[in-house]
Order: structure tokens, then C-alpha cells, then sequence
């Protein structure tokens, strides 16, 4: 394998503080798959949703620890591509970065979309070419700033949504504990007992913790695994992280508990107010529990809440986007021009690409209508993109390891229970294409991935470099 090319390298600067880092890796973990696509999950599998957030956050937090092992003992940009790189091959290395770049590429469209969607309920005149440009002035503004501004922006994003999940907790269990009457039928027993109230009242199908048997838990499991995507975000900040080495474990020893009370807390509270059986797979279960508490602006409050979320996730993949082609362009895996960067240490030429790709979906939304049902197979290739990340993760960790123990090197940050927890990720992966095509009628999805990796190859072979001289 080459030796990574240093020529003409433009520094990042550290410029993200511990609280940054911290809010983040929350931000990563809490996002619209939690307000909006909560429903479906719960739809599929009743109260056992709490089960299935238990079994997969505990799989993604192992992801997360393994990821945490690397970037803790060498804080590089390239995150998990670096590393697949350095101790797999040259095509790992290749397919993790330009996998995860075009992945966010493409989440970058569907939340600038998503966000100027979201305006339409308070100004539905308003063309959403309109306001999706305005949003992306001023994210792509932001990130051109300093990394400070980024981390600043994600930091206050992510503090909204976190308030408003512990509000929601706070009330809820105000409610359950201090005055049930409030919501009719808010009970603890709604986790296990027959429906009191809604048309589906006294009907045994609807009672029991699993009502849906182990087969709704099955369906709801990649739903809700899909929520935890962007926790790997926290690998892509080390490069510019101000202590790298003491932010980076502390934010992913955080992630089981951020999973077990931004999850499953919030989860276990909505269920026990109101019962499943009442719940709609399209419809956010804040919305219908705040309207429920008589909170009538419950579902404006939620749109900006999810506004907030998408605009989240857009910054996000700015950031992602741009630091993940300068780490390519380090590996030699794309052209060197990406490696400059400005006096602020901002990749400006990385960003710049990405950017012109996902302002794109402003004309094509405005002259081509059909470029929605050409988006949707897009999103295709988003869940074989998430997919591929989470194998990649874990099999360069394998290696990682490997090379590690065999120079009798102990890193400073050990990810629990090697290699076994990487193997159960690997079989964890497999498991959830399987539940996608078998339970999910996701079959075009989970047919992407092998299509993809091929794709990639064959980009591999026609633009690998000549060895350097």
C-alpha cells in the first residue's frame, strides 16, 4: 500500500471545545428519525419498541466504541476511511470515504428539501426553491466561517432538541405520577394492558407488552436502527477537536446513556400517556401527546422543532462532506486541489463541491417535477450507504486491532469485548438486510448494496492513480 501523500497538505485547526464534541454526538443521536419516524416503529412492534431501542442503540453504541478506539489513538481527518485505508487496503479506504461522502451528499438533499417543506406551514405561498436557498446561504455560510462556527451552530441546534425532549419526559412524568387525569387514560399499564379507550378498547389483540409478536419487533428493528445513523459524526470531528484524545471517549461513553434516556425514556413516557393502539405510523406521537395535554400549538411547535433537526443534520453533512474529501484527498483516493485549505483552516475547495452537488436539488425541484420518484431511488442507495458504513466501521476496527496487539501497542481507548463485539456488528448488519428485504418489502435497498460496491469498484479501477515515483 502507498504511503498517504502529505504534498501540499492544508492544516485543519482544532477549534471544536469539549461542549461542541458533546452536543454533537447528541445531535447525531437525535434527529427526525425520533420525532417523525418514531411512529412506524411503534405501529410495528407496540410497547417492545423500547425493547427493540435497547437492542439496537446497545449494537450501535459497540459501533460508536470501536470508532472511538481509532480516532482516540490517532485524531485524524478521514475518520473510519483513514483507517481502512492504513490497515485494510487501498479500496477499503476508497470505498468507506466516497461511500460516506456521497451518503451525506445525498442526506444533504433530502434535508434542505425537508426544511424548505417544513416553512410551508407557516408561509405555504412561499416556493420552496425560496427558502431552501436561504437555508443554503446561510448553513454553507456558517461552516466557511471557522470550525468554531460550525461546532457553535450544532451546538445550539442539538440544545433544542435535547430541551425538547426532557420537557416532554418532565411532563409526561409529572402526569403519569401526579395527575393521570389530565390525559385520559395515561397510565404505566399502557406498556402491557388491553387499550381503555380509542376504537380498538378491549380488544385482546392490542394488549400485551409484544402484541404484535417477535415479528413486529422485527419490522421495527432496522426503523429504529436507521435513527442512530449520524452518531458515527463524532469520528469526523477529531481532526479539529481541542483534546482530542480526552472529548472523543467521553462523548461515546455517553451514547448508551443519551440512547437510554433520549430513547427509551422518552419512549417508555409517550407509551404510558397514551396507548399504541391509538397511535398513527404517519403522524409524530409528540404531536398527538402535546395536543392531547391541551397544548393546541403542538403541532407549529413540533415543526420548528423538526425544522431545527433538519437543519441539523444539513449543517452536519456540510461539515462531513467537506472533511471527508480532505482526508480522501490524503489517502491519494481523490485529487490533491482538495487538500487546500484557507487561513481559517477550512477546507474550502471539499465544501465547495459538495455544495454545488446538493444546491442542485434547488433546480431540479423548481423544472422537474419528476425528479421526486428519481430521488426516491436515490434514497436507495442512502439506506445501502448507511448499511455499508456500519460493516466498514467495525471490519476496519478489526484490523485496526489486529495490526495494534500484533506490535504489542495498547491503544488508549479500547473498544469492549474484541474481536467478539465486532463479529455481532458484522452479523448485526447482515441481520438488518435481511429484516429490510424480508420484513420491510425494502428489497431495491438491500439489492444496492452489492450493486453500489461495485459501482465503486469499477470507479476505483478507472480513476486509481498511478503509483507515485
Amino acid at each position: 500500500m502507498s504511503e498517504i501523500n502529505q504534498e501540499h497538505v492544508g492544516e485543519l485547526k482544532r477549534g471544536l471545545k469539549n461542549r461542541h464534541i458533546q452536543l454533537i454526538a447528541l445531535g447525531g443521536a437525535v434527529g427526525t428519525g425520533l420525532f417523525l419516524g418514531a411512529g412506524g416503529a411503534i405501529f410495528a412492534a407496540g410497547p417492545s419498541v423500547l425493547l427493540g431501542y435497547a437492542i439496537a442503540g446497545f449494537l450501535a453504541f459497540m459501533i460508536i466504541r470501536q470508532l472511538g478506539d481509532m480516532v482516540a489513538e490517532e485524531p485524524v481527518a478521514g475518520s473510519f476511511s483513514f483507517f481502512a485505508y492504513k490497515y485494510w487496503g487501498d479500496f477499503p479506504g476508497f470505498l468507506s470515504g466516497w461511500n460516506y461522502w456521497i451518503l451525506y451528499v445525498l442526506v444533504g438533499i433530502s434535508e434542505l428539501t425537508a426544511a424548505a417543506a417544513y416553512m410551508q406551514y407557516w408561509w405555504p405561498g412561499m416556493p420552496t426553491w425560496v427558502t431552501a436557498t436561504v437555508f443554503f446561504v446561510i448553513i454553507n455560510l456558517i461552516n466557511m466561517a471557522t470550525v468554531k462556527a460550525y461546532g457553535e451552530a450544532e451546538f445550539w441546534f442539538a440544545i433544542i432538541k435535547v430541551a425538547t425532549i426532557c420537557v416532554m419526559i418532565v411532563i409526561g412524568l409529572y402526569i403519569l405520577l401526579f395527575n393521570s387525569g389530565l390525559v385520559e387514560g395515561s397510565t404505566f399499564k399502557n406498556l402491557w394492558q388491553t387499550p381503555t379507550l380509542g376504537e380498538h378498547m378491549g380488544d385482546p389483540a392490542y394488549s400485551g407488552f409484544m402484541p404484535n409478536g417477535i415479528n413486529g419487533l422485527l419490522i421495527a428493528l432496522p426503523i429504529i436502527m436507521f435513527a442512530f445513523g449520524g452518531l458515527e459524526l463524532v469520528g469526523m470531528t477529531a481532526a479539529e477537536a481541542d483534546d482530542p484524545k480526552k472529548v472523543i471517549p467521553m462523548a461515546c461513553n455517553q451514547v448508551i446513556w443519551r440512547i437510554l434516556i433520549f430513547y427509551i425514556g422518552v419512549m417508555g413516557v409517550l407509551l404510558s400517556l397514551y396507548h399504541w393502539s391509538n397511535m398513527s405510523p404517519d403522524q409524530s406521537p409528540f404531536v398527538m401527546v402535546f395536543d392531547k395535554i391541551g397544548f393546541k400549538a403542538a403541532a407549529g411547535f413540533i415543526n420548528f422543532v423538526v425544522l431545527t433537526a433538519a437543519l441539523s443534520v444539513y449543517n452536519s453533512c456540510v461539515y462531513a462532506n467537506s472533511r471527508m474529501l480532505y482526508g480522501l484527498a490524503l489517502q491519494g483516493n481523490a485529487p490533491k486541489v482538495f487538500l487546500k485549505t484557507d487561513k481559517r483552516g477550512v477546507p474550502m475547495m471539499a465544501m465547495t463541491v459538495a455544495g454545488v452537488l446538493t444546491f442542485l436539488v434547488v433546480p431540479l425541484n423548481y423544472f422537474v417535477p419528476a425528479v421526486h420518484d428519481a430521488f426516491g431511488m436515490a434514497m436507495s442507495v442512502v439506506v445501502a450507504a448507511l448499511v455499508i458504513n456500519w460493516a466498514m466501521i467495525s471490519l476496519a476496527h478489526l484490523y485496526f486491532r489486529k495490526t495494534k496487539d500484533s506490535e504489542g501497542h495498547k491503544t488508549v481507548f479500547p473498544s469492549p469485548w474484541f474481536p467478539a463485539s465486532n463479529y455481532l456488528c458484522v452479523l448485526w448488519v447482515l441481520f438488518v438486510l435481511w429484516a429490510m428485504y424480508a420484513k420491510l418489502g425494502m428489497k431495491a435497498a438491500v439489492i444496492a448494496v452489492p450493486v453500489w460496491v461495485v459501482i465503486v469498484f469499477l470507479g476505483y479501477k478507472l480513476l486509481k492513480r498511478q503509483p507515485a515515483k
